[in-house]
Protein backbone atom coordinates (compact mmCIF):
# COMPACT_ATOMS: atom_id res chain seq x y z
CA UNK A 1 0.00 0.00 0.00
CA UNK A 2 1.41 3.37 -1.02
CA UNK A 3 1.86 6.05 1.63
CA UNK A 4 3.01 9.64 1.73
CA UNK A 5 5.40 11.10 4.29
CA UNK A 6 5.72 14.79 5.04
CA UNK A 7 9.10 16.17 6.01
CA UNK A 8 9.63 19.55 7.64
CA UNK A 9 12.51 21.78 6.47
CA UNK A 10 12.87 20.31 2.97
CA UNK A 11 13.29 23.60 1.14
CA UNK A 12 15.66 23.08 -1.79
CA UNK A 13 16.81 20.57 -4.40
CA UNK A 14 19.80 19.60 -2.21
CA UNK A 15 17.33 18.67 0.53
CA UNK A 16 15.62 16.31 -1.90
CA UNK A 17 18.99 14.72 -2.76
CA UNK A 18 19.80 14.29 0.95
CA UNK A 19 16.48 12.62 1.70
CA UNK A 20 16.82 10.41 -1.39
CA UNK A 21 20.25 9.30 -0.19
CA UNK A 22 18.90 8.36 3.23
CA UNK A 23 15.99 6.42 1.73
CA UNK A 24 18.39 4.51 -0.51
CA UNK A 25 20.79 3.78 2.37
CA UNK A 26 17.90 2.45 4.46
CA UNK A 27 16.55 0.47 1.45
CA UNK A 28 13.19 2.21 1.67
CA UNK A 29 11.46 2.07 -1.73
CA UNK A 30 9.92 5.34 -2.92
CA UNK A 31 8.23 6.49 -6.08
CA UNK A 32 8.59 10.27 -5.85
CA UNK A 33 10.27 12.98 -3.78
CA UNK A 34 9.28 16.64 -3.89
CA UNK A 35 9.85 19.53 -1.50
CA UNK A 36 8.40 18.47 1.84
CA UNK A 37 6.95 15.19 0.61
CA UNK A 38 8.00 11.60 -0.13
CA UNK A 39 5.74 9.04 -1.77
CA UNK A 40 6.68 5.57 -0.57
CA UNK A 41 5.95 2.36 -2.41
CA UNK A 42 4.80 0.70 0.82
CA UNK A 43 3.95 1.50 4.44
CA UNK A 44 6.86 1.55 6.87
CA UNK A 45 7.08 -0.57 9.97
CA UNK A 46 7.44 1.33 13.23
CA UNK A 47 11.10 0.29 13.44
CA UNK A 48 11.90 1.51 9.90
CA UNK A 49 9.92 4.69 10.48
CA UNK A 50 11.91 5.37 13.66
CA UNK A 51 15.20 4.73 11.83
CA UNK A 52 14.18 7.11 9.06
CA UNK A 53 13.05 9.73 11.55
CA UNK A 54 16.38 9.55 13.41
CA UNK A 55 18.42 9.84 10.20
CA UNK A 56 16.33 12.77 8.99
CA UNK A 57 16.59 14.50 12.36
CA UNK A 58 20.39 14.15 12.30
CA UNK A 59 20.55 16.36 9.19
CA UNK A 60 17.95 18.90 10.31
CA UNK A 61 14.71 17.46 8.96
CA UNK A 62 11.63 16.35 10.86
CA UNK A 63 9.23 13.59 9.88
CA UNK A 64 5.74 15.01 10.38
CA UNK A 65 2.69 13.17 11.55
CA UNK A 66 -0.23 13.34 9.13
CA UNK A 67 -2.70 16.13 9.80
CA UNK A 68 -2.16 19.71 10.83
CA UNK A 69 1.66 19.58 10.81
CA UNK A 70 1.66 18.34 7.25
CA UNK A 71 -0.68 21.19 6.25
CA UNK A 72 1.80 23.72 7.68
CA UNK A 73 4.60 22.02 5.76
CA UNK A 74 2.53 22.08 2.55
CA UNK A 75 1.79 25.80 2.99
CA UNK A 76 5.50 26.57 3.43
CA UNK A 77 6.43 24.37 0.49
CA UNK A 78 3.90 26.05 -1.81
CA UNK A 79 5.24 29.48 -0.89
CA UNK A 80 8.91 28.49 -1.17
CA UNK A 81 8.35 26.79 -4.53
CA UNK A 82 6.59 29.86 -5.90
CA UNK A 83 8.99 32.49 -4.55
CA UNK A 84 12.28 30.68 -5.11
CA UNK A 85 11.81 28.12 -7.86
CA UNK A 86 8.83 28.99 -10.08
CA UNK A 87 9.74 29.69 -13.69
CA UNK A 88 6.63 31.78 -14.29
CA UNK A 89 5.34 34.65 -12.15
CA UNK A 90 2.31 33.98 -10.00
CA UNK A 91 -0.94 34.83 -11.80
CA UNK A 92 -3.24 34.66 -8.77
CA UNK A 93 -2.74 35.90 -5.24
CA UNK A 94 -1.04 33.62 -2.74
CA UNK A 95 -4.24 32.99 -0.77
CA UNK A 96 -5.88 31.51 -3.87
CA UNK A 97 -2.77 29.52 -4.80
CA UNK A 98 -2.50 28.01 -1.31
CA UNK A 99 -6.21 27.29 -0.90
CA UNK A 100 -6.41 25.64 -4.33
CA UNK A 101 -3.27 23.58 -3.84
CA UNK A 102 -4.25 22.34 -0.36
CA UNK A 103 -8.01 22.01 -0.97
CA UNK A 104 -8.95 23.95 2.18
CA UNK A 105 -10.45 27.34 2.84
CA UNK A 106 -7.74 29.97 3.10
CA UNK A 107 -9.14 31.39 6.36
CA UNK A 108 -8.74 27.98 8.03
CA UNK A 109 -5.19 27.58 6.70
CA UNK A 110 -4.30 31.13 7.74
CA UNK A 111 -5.52 30.65 11.32
CA UNK A 112 -3.80 27.27 11.58
CA UNK A 113 -0.50 28.64 10.24
CA UNK A 114 -0.55 31.63 12.60
CA UNK A 115 -1.38 29.52 15.65
CA UNK A 116 1.41 27.01 14.96
CA UNK A 117 4.12 29.26 13.49
CA UNK A 118 3.49 32.46 15.45
CA UNK A 119 3.48 34.58 12.27
CA UNK A 120 0.98 35.11 9.49
CA UNK A 121 1.23 33.49 6.08
CA UNK A 122 1.61 36.99 4.64
CA UNK A 123 4.63 37.66 6.88
CA UNK A 124 6.16 34.31 5.86
CA UNK A 125 5.72 35.28 2.19
CA UNK A 126 7.42 38.64 2.80
CA UNK A 127 10.34 36.93 4.57
CA UNK A 128 10.76 34.53 1.64
CA UNK A 129 10.68 37.39 -0.86
CA UNK A 130 13.26 39.34 1.15
CA UNK A 131 15.64 36.37 1.06
CA UNK A 132 15.11 36.04 -2.70
CA UNK A 133 15.87 39.75 -3.13
CA UNK A 134 19.04 39.32 -1.05
CA UNK A 135 20.08 36.48 -3.35
CA UNK A 136 19.55 38.63 -6.43
CA UNK A 137 21.46 41.54 -4.87
CA UNK A 138 24.39 39.42 -3.72
CA UNK A 139 24.89 37.81 -7.10
CA UNK A 140 24.25 40.99 -9.15
CA UNK A 141 21.76 39.11 -11.28
CA UNK A 142 19.39 42.05 -11.85
CA UNK A 143 18.92 45.75 -11.27
CA UNK A 144 16.69 46.84 -8.41
CA UNK A 145 13.91 47.72 -10.88
CA UNK A 146 14.15 44.28 -12.50
CA UNK A 147 14.06 42.63 -9.07
CA UNK A 148 10.97 44.63 -8.08
CA UNK A 149 9.22 43.57 -11.30
CA UNK A 150 10.26 39.94 -10.80
CA UNK A 151 8.90 39.95 -7.24
CA UNK A 152 5.60 41.60 -8.31
CA UNK A 153 6.08 44.30 -5.70
CA UNK A 154 7.39 47.42 -7.38
CA UNK A 155 5.87 49.89 -4.94
CA UNK A 156 6.54 48.00 -1.73
CA UNK A 157 9.86 46.24 -2.29
CA UNK A 158 12.17 48.85 -0.77
CA UNK A 159 9.94 49.59 2.20
CA UNK A 160 9.42 45.90 3.01
CA UNK A 161 13.12 45.22 2.60
CA UNK A 162 14.07 48.10 4.90
CA UNK A 163 11.45 47.13 7.47
CA UNK A 164 12.75 43.54 7.64
CA UNK A 165 16.50 44.14 7.34
CA UNK A 166 16.96 47.66 8.70
CA UNK A 167 18.57 48.84 5.46
CA UNK A 168 17.63 49.66 1.90
CA UNK A 169 18.40 47.18 -0.88
CA UNK A 170 21.17 49.52 -2.08
CA UNK A 171 22.74 49.63 1.40
CA UNK A 172 22.53 45.82 1.61
CA UNK A 173 24.19 45.42 -1.76
CA UNK A 174 27.02 47.75 -0.69
CA UNK A 175 27.91 45.66 2.37
CA UNK A 176 31.05 43.57 2.35
CA UNK A 177 29.40 40.70 4.21
CA UNK A 178 25.85 39.66 3.50
CA UNK A 179 23.65 38.02 6.08
CA UNK A 180 21.16 35.61 4.60
CA UNK A 181 18.92 33.22 6.46
CA UNK A 182 18.41 29.60 5.48
CA UNK A 183 14.92 29.12 4.04
CA UNK A 184 14.01 26.59 6.69
CA UNK A 185 14.79 29.13 9.45
CA UNK A 186 12.34 31.79 8.24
Amino acid sequence: MRTTLYIKNMVCPRCIMSVKSILEELSIPFSNITLGQVDLAEELSIKRSDSLSQRLHAIGFELLEPGKSSLISKIKTAIIEQVHYAKEPITVNFSTLIADRLHHEYTYLSRLFSSVEGITIEKFIVLQKIEKVKEYLIYNQMTLSEIANEMNSVSHLSSQFKKETGMTPTQFKGQTSHHRKPLDKL
